[in-house]
């Protein structure tokens, strides 16, 4: 079974509480949860699981929408290694790059990681650009500058927020499609919720948080659209 839901409230309803589909499944099944998610609603889910002797392992992915239909998303598998094994075949049909974290609960830890990462960068990058601009530089040349010297990255490389740089990128499409910035802010809240928990200083982090909720909250439909709008609250 693989899943992918949009919160850890929802993961264990369908699993454990409501929907109990962990108690309609045989013990052969496998659980691969792809959601994005609190580590402790993984930890419990793979814990419900496990005591039924079904195997469960927590897999997020990372790529968004181009790599999921390349076949070349990244899966962060967590729990035991002969189920994070068991799960690999499937997963391969999927993605290109599967990894362990760690045991139950450390592949969301890797997400959040991974994507309070992305949002700095891409913040980063929509500042720097727009400040190019506001100098006078073409966003095109400064990008092909960028990309060749110590500030290259994957948002300017891969998924560059200026429009009329990239072609086939949200920046591209009125910022239609993507990674929505409501998720973003999931993600963030997720990633902020663990650096309290484990006393983690996350400045950058909360920054980026603070950033995309101006972003959000600058028109009505903002939180969904892509994150790369975040160009717009500098421009």
């Amino acid at each position: 079974v693989v899943s992918m839901l949009p919160n850890g409230t929802i993961v264990e309803s369908v699993y454990i509480d409501d929907d109990k589909l962990l108690d309609a499944m045989p013990e052969t099944a496998l659980v691969m949860d792809c959601s994005t998610v609190a580590a402790q609603s993984s930890r419990r889910m793979i814990a419900e699981a496990k005591s039924r002797g079904i195997r469960a392992i927590d897999a997020p992915v990372s790529g968004g929408v181009a790599a999921a239909a390349a076949g070349t998303l990244a899966f962060m598998c967590a729990g035991e290694v002969a189920d994070c094994e068991a799960a690999r075949p499937v997963l391969n049909a999927m993605g290109a790059n599967i990894f362990r974290a760690g045991d139950a609960g450390a592949g969301q830890i890797a997400k959040i990681c991974n994507n309070m990462l992305l949002a700095v960068h891409m913040t980063g990058t929509a500042e720097a650009l727009q400040l190019g601009i506001n100098n006078g530089l073409d966003p095109k040349v400064l990008s092909e500058i960028m990309l060749k010297s110590s500030g290259c990255n994957w948002s300017l490389e891969k998924y560059n927020p200026c429009p009329g740089v990239m072609d086939n990128v949200p920046a591209s499409k009125g910022y239609a499609g993507g990674f929505m910035v409501n998720l973003m802010l999931k993600d963030l809240g997720l990633a902020l919720e663990a650096a309290a928990a484990s006393q983690s200083a996350t400045p950058m982090g909360s920054l980026a948080q603070n950033l995309y909720e101006q972003q959000r909250d600058s028109m009505a439909d903002a939180g969904s659209r892509d994150f790369s709008s975040i160009m717009e609250l500098f421009s």
